[in-house]
């Protein structure tokens, strides 16, 4: 999942983004909402974390016009402003949820989980397909049972396809979810992600097929050890 973090304390943004890169989260950081609007102008984000008090134009007219724009993705105001007014107004102006500072990272990790889990249409912390269950809160994977130990960015990879399984996931939205501004990750890149995903599932039954043109979809095969049996 690709997040934008907008926060103009060096220090606070520093520690925000290396919690969230940490529980495997992409993350873009610009200090003020002139430079968000930039970044959404040629960037797409799952999220956005937003402060209100921003150089120039503040966190709540950034919130508003990310919604006049049309865009839905989740916007969570953390903020040290803790008055009703505030919270009312943010909400109001289109933020999903909004939080106070100080915070606990456990905390704002459960929100944020449990923002993107509606922004995809999820209920649960725990996706599956088949075989294959991922707990997104305790950040656990297990394959037929077993566990299974996946790098970050193949954990990214494989959180998208279970959230779209089991329609296709776009090849370019894999892009963008493991794509920062300080690194460089091309299509190919994805494919390595992809092979070693297959490489991991198919023993036991779940195909990655490539869509051509599009991306990605997760399938059911019969695994070898049924079709002995048969």
């Amino acid at each position: 999942m690709r997040l934008l973090l907008v926060e103009d304390d060096v220090m606070v943004a520093s520690g925000i983004k290396l919690g969230l890169c940490n529980a495997g989260y992409t993350v873009d950081w610009v200090p003020s909402a002139e430079r968000a609007e930039k970044a959404l102008d040629s960037d797409t984000f799952d999220l956005a974390i937003v402060d209100i008090g921003l150089p120039g134009i503040d966190g709540l007219e950034l919130t508003r016009r990310v919604r006049a724009r049309g865009l839905e993705m989740p916007v969570l105001i953390l903020t040290a402003r803790d008055a009703l007014h505030d919270r009312v107004q943010g909400l109001d102006l289109g933020a999903d949820d909004y939080m106070v500072k100080p915070f606990e990272l456990p905390e704002l990790l459960a929100r944020l989980r449990a923002l993107l889990r509606r922004s995809q249409a999820a209920t649960s912390a725990v996706l599956g397909f088949g075989p294959v269950e991922m707990d997104t809160a305790l950040r656990r994977i297990t394959l037929a049972g077993e566990p299974l130990e996946l790098g970050p960015r193949e954990w990214t990879v494989l959180e998208y396809l279970l959230l779209q399984a089991p329609k296709p996931a776009a090849k370019d939205k894999l892009l963008q979810a493991l794509t920062g501004w300080d690194k460089e990750i091309t299509p190919n890149t994805i494919e390595v992600y992809v092979s070693r995903l297959r490489a991991r599932l198919e023993p036991a039954g779940v195909c990655l097929r490539s869509i051509r043109g599009f991306g990605y979809r997760l399938e059911m095969t019969v695994a070898p050890g049924d079709v002995a049996s048969t």
